[in-house]
């Protein structure tokens, strides 16, 4: 096929699940990684060519996709809010779309962008398009459900979870006892998750009347962009919710990535944890 696909590589695993997904479909992929995030071992599989470019460099962006002769790419893998904000120096073409912007959010940031890519003659895809097979499905995937509390805990940390989605804040809640003990903001979900099991040990010592265990749920945003920023979960969630005494995980069906779907699930059933996914309720404006 020969099909060229430009594919701009931010941190973890994500960027790794679309390029073998793309070689898998016959693509040739040429690799943007963005330097301050991507993982080196990115140059080891087997992309067409893998470039280095600093976050503030869209001008040069630009410039390796139109020598490669790339007209589609995807967006894959996290950039840290923080980077984007602080860290980063800007090229002439970054400064004037961060000056524009109304807010400086992640979400109107990176649809700047990708006007911007598209005004070029690149267009950006659905980053979750060559990854459907992953994406979690109605209901209990796991040996155990959810008791009643959990299922308590799920009806109202989703109601919680979806508010602060709605303001591009965070995309996982903690509950115990249909009470809200972590919201993820900026630190990433297993830092909300640890922090939330660290809280409940706390109470632990004197009377608490809360139950220690905790209810995970994860949401994508009212409207999410599949294109980026889709929830991510994994192994390393479920090793995170077993160090916290995290017992029961709700996510979105059909908008959130479950890596190595059957290896998590696995993990799950060992630890007694309890996963289950529900159709995202879908606001329209």
């Amino acid at each position: 096929m020969g099909a060229k696909l430009g594919l701009i590589a931010g941190n973890g695993k994500f960027p790794f699940l679309v390029l073998d997904a793309a070689k898998a479909k016959g693509y040739e992929v040429v690799v943007a990684a963005i330097r301050e995030e991507a993982d080196p071992v990115i140059e080891h599989r087997g992309a067409a060519e893998v470039h280095w470019l600093s976050l503030g460099e869209l001008s040069r962006l630009i410039e390796v996709f139109k020598a490669a002769g790339v007209t589609e790419a995807i967006m894959a893998g996290q950039v840290k809010h923080k980077q984007i904000f602080s860290a980063i120096k800007p090229d002439w073409r970054l400064a004037k779309l961060l000056l524009s912007l109304a807010t400086r959010n992640t979400d109107s940031l990176i649809g700047a962008v990708t006007g911007v890519l598209a005004a070029e003659g690149i267009q950006l895809q659905n980053s979750t398009s060559l990854l459907e097979p992953m994406l979690a499905p109605v209901g209990v995937l796991t040996k155990r459900e959810p008791t009643d509390q959990e299922q308590t805990n799920i009806t109202y940390g989703r109601a919680v979870a979806h508010h602060v989605a709605r303001f591009d804040i965070g995309q996982t809640v903690v509950i115990a006892e249909a009470a809200c003990v972590a919201i993820e903001a900026m630190e990433g979900t297993d830092e909300a998750i640890l922090r939330a099991g660290k809280l409940m040990q706390s109470l632990h010592g004197e009377a608490s009347t809360l139950s220690r265990a905790l209810t995970v749920i994860k949401v994508a945003k009212p409207n999410q962009d599949m294109r980026f920023d889709v929830p991510v979960v994994g192994l390393r969630t479920i090793e995170t919710m077993k160090q916290a005494g995290a017992v029961c995980l709700a996510l979105d069906a059909n908008r959130c990535l479950m890596l190595e779907r059957e290896k998590v699930i696995a993990a799950a059933d060992e630890a007694g944890i309890c996963i289950v996914a529900e159709e995202a309720v879908h606001t329209h404006h």
